[in-house]
């Protein structure tokens, strides 16, 4: 059995998406019972070769750029899959980038419908022709692996897929990089290139108005100071996106503006630490598709507070305070409690410990290959 596994949209490993796709490349068994190349730009060559250096890698469509590789998946893919002998092809980027037409059965992971999300709708996102063709793309799809429940029930609402053919599969949680580490005793937690003194409460998230929801976030972190006067920071790790530059208008105005970082990119490698140097996390996203930030802090021992939104009350369930995402009073009123009331603090970092017991990358690799060898 011969299995092409497309890598295009997976953001050169540094996305979710790149990192799921390589925590299941490299639990892939020696002796699966199947063949797998991987496909992809030329520059992805060498992205993934250390997760399988078995693997071949065959270069595709020499023109970068989203709606070229569109093109690509259209009109080129089907001759391509063809000339490969696939017996099946898997799209991990499934929401992303998939092909109109196939010669093999076709597997995809779709991690959210977020193009489909409020404001999104509009056609200077997307386009209205777009989504007009994708759910009818997704319910032409052999099987659909959905990173949740909450997802599932997306891709049946809103593009029609039959139940039958949408499969759960959550995401894991690497154990051997996320886990509880002893707090440094400095004021200062150093991670090259960066410094943040303690106490710090942090949210790890692309900067994305308003569906990241920082801006509320903000209103929240001013409330908490102005309740506790404690030195607390907010720190925001995560690339510039779209209306960034809103969010740092809205921190720039506050009163506690000193208190308010942001890093930018920050490293994968290095979100362990950044974890451990927190008080706590807290998450009042509108949109996400898999909480994988609530398992990462969780796995690192360090307690959670989340908005009661779209799949993190699935992700979280019992381990986390939930707040109303559109109410800064109520997010902040869980801030102060998990800074003021110790035995509450104590109570959800066992219960976040406890939590991630219930997700591995193993379980989601060995299940995904079953999928994709039954279809």
């Amino acid at each position: 059995m011969k299995i092409g596994i497309d890598v295009f949209s997976c953001d050169i490993g540094n996305s979710g998406v790149g990192m799921y796709l390589m925590q299941l490349l490299k639990r892939i068994p020696p002796s699966s019972g199947a063949s797998y190349e991987l496909f992809g730009w030329e520059f992805d060559r060498f992205t993934f070769s250390e997760s399988t250096p078995n693997f071949e890698f065959i270069p595709q469509c020499r023109i970068n750029g989203r709606f070229p590789n569109m093109a690509w998946h259209v009109f080129q893919y089907p001759q391509f899959a063809r000339r490969r002998a696939y017996n099946a092809c898997f799209f991990p980027a499934a929401h992303k980038r998939l092909p109109y037409d196939s010669p093999c059965p076709t597997i995809g992971t779709v991690h959210d419908m977020a193009r489909y999300w409020g404001v999104r709708e509009k056609t200077d996102y997307i386009g209205s022709f777009l989504r007009f063709i994708f759910p009818n793309v997704l319910r032409r799809m052999d099987k659909i692996i959905a990173v949740s429940g909450f997802v599932k029930q997306e891709l049946i609402d809103i593009a029609k897929v039959r139940e039958s053919s949408i499969e759960v599969v959550p995401n894991g949680i690497d154990t051997t990089k996320f886990y509880p580490r002893p707090k440094n005793e400095d004021s200062i937690v150093l991670i090259q290139p960066f410094s943040f003194r303690q106490p710090y409460i942090l949210y790890i998230s692309r900067i994305e108005h308003p569906v990241k929801n920082h801006i509320k976030l903000i209103a929240a972190f001013n409330i908490f100071k102005e309740r506790t006067h404690y030195p607390h920071r907010l720190v925001c790790a995560g690339s510039d996106s779209r209306g960034a530059e809103k969010v740092k208008e809205v921190a720039a105005g506050s009163p506690y503006k000193t208190d308010i970082f942001f890093t930018g990119h920050f490293p994968f490698d290095s979100l362990p630490a950044l974890y451990t140097g927190s008080d706590m996390v807290v998450i009042p996203s509108l949109y996400e598709g898999f909480g994988l930030g609530v398992l990462e802090a969780m796995a690192c021992g360090i307690p959670v507070t989340c908005a009661r939104a779209a799949s993190l009350p699935e992700t979280a369930e019992h381990a986390a305070l939930y707040f109303d995402a559109e109410n800064p009073e109520d997010m902040a009123d869980r801030m102060v409690t998990l800074a003021t009331n110790h035995d509450i603090y104590r109570k959800y970092r066992a219960l976040g410990l406890e939590r991630v017991k219930a997700f591995s990358w193993e379980k989601c690799t060995e299940r995904t290959l079953q999928i994709i060898q039954e279809a």
